[in-house]
């Protein structure tokens, strides 16, 4: 073989490589906003995490902020509320998960693995009904001086828990941080 044959296959290489090369680079180029605007808006992520200040809300009353386009309770339990809450057998609940999102899946919904806090005081949870979406009202609304659903009479306890009615699940409670007087919603963004 001669030098001007290996000359021109090792040229030949070298283009087919650099060509390869220079194609997928290109193509990564056009891809790449394809895929980054599946990725949330600042917008989005600025609403994925809310603090609340809670130092005004009295016990025995209840607060509603907006998060996620969806209403949450921050209730300032009293003493009265929580005792009633933790005197409920487990067993004897429609709903017996704590559907908590700050604990393992499948946790007994005892009135200690719903409260935000671990004297009891403050219980925090989405107000939306797990019937078919309606907003409870409060106040020691409904039998069991929780939260009462008008449209189809679901009645919740005082830790948010279904105890009669049409409501499959007790009310789901978010994924949350207390820190003295604030409490922060949190959605962590998973990509």
């Amino acid at each position: 073989m001669s030098d001007t044959m290996t000359d021109d296959a090792s040229r030949r290489d070298f283009l087919y490589i650099a060509t390869g090369a220079a194609g997928l680079v290109a193509t990564g180029a056009a891809v790449w906003p394809l895929v980054d605007q599946m990725n949330p808006s600042a917008d989005v992520l600025a609403l994925a995490t809310v603090e609340v200040d809670v130092s005004a809300v009295e016990a025995g009353t209840q607060i509603t902020v907006k998060w996620r386009g969806k209403p949450v309770f921050i209730r300032h339990r009293t003493e009265h509320e929580i005792e009633a809450a933790r005197a409920v057998d487990v067993g004897s609940l429609p709903d017996g998960d704590a559907r908590n999102a700050n604990l393992p899946a499948g946790s007994p919904a005892t009135d200690a693995d719903r409260a935000a806090s671990e004297d009891g005081q403050w219980l925090v949870m989405m107000g939306v009904c797990t019937h078919l979406g309606c907003v409870p009202i409060g106040n020691a609304s409904g039998d069991f001086g929780g939260w009462f659903c008008p449209c189809h009479g679901s009645h919740y306890d005082t830790a948010g828990r279904i105890r009669k009615g049409p409501a499959p699940r007790n009310l789901p409670i978010p994924e949350i941080a207390v820190n003295g007087t604030t409490i922060t919603l949190i959605e962590e963004y998973k990509a």
